[in-house]
C-alpha cells in the first residue's frame, strides 16, 4: 500500500477507535443524565436531546484538539491536529472542524474527499484550515 493511502487507513483506524471513546462519552455525558432526569419526571424533546449530544461531543473534541491536538485514539495512532502553519489549532478552527465533520462523515463525502485531495486531507480539515499529521515514533 502506498504511503498516502496508508496514512488514510491510519486515520480511519483512529476514527473506529474514536467511535468506542465517543460511545463511552455519550454513555456518561448523555445517557446517564437523561436517565436521571427522566426518573424525576423531566424529559426533553428530540431537538433538545440532539442539541445535548452535539454540544457534549463538541466539548469533548474541541477540548482535546485545543489541549495538545490529540484525543486518546489520536495519541494511540500517533496523529496530531495542527493548523496550516504547523501550530496548534485556534478555537474557532477546532469548532469549525467539528461542525464541518458531521455532514462529511455521516454522508461519507468528507472521507472520500481524502482519496482525491493532493495532501490526502479530509474535507473538514480543508474547510477549517487544519491538518492531521503523523507524530514521530
Amino acid at each position: 500500500m502506498s504511503q498516502p493511502l496508508a496514512n488514510i487507513g491510519r486515520r480511519l483506524a483512529s476514527m473506529l477507535y474514536e467511535a468506542l471513546v465517543v460511545f463511552a462519552v455519550l454513555l456518561i455525558g448523555f445517557w446517564l443524565p437523561q436517565t436521571l432526569l427522566a426518573a424525576n419526571g423531566i424529559s426533553f424533546g428530540p431537538r433538545l436531546m440532539w442539541l445535548h449530544v452535539l454540544l457534549l461531543l463538541m466539548l469533548y473534541f474541541v477540548w482535546f484538539w485545543l489541549h495538545g491536538g490529540q484525543t486518546l485514539p489520536m495519541k494511540t495512532w500517533k496523529l496530531r491536529l495542527i493548523d496550516a502553519n504547523g501550530g496548534p489549532p485556534r478555537p474557532l478552527q477546532a469548532v469549525l472542524r467539528y461542525l464541518a465533520a458531521w455532514p462529511g462523515i455521516l454522508l461519507g463525502v468528507g472521507i472520500l474527499w481524502a482519496l482525491f485531495d493532493p495532501d490526502r486531507q479530509f474535507l473538514h480539515d480543508r474547510i477549517a484550515g487544519t491538518r492531521i499529521v503523523n507524530q514521530p515514533s
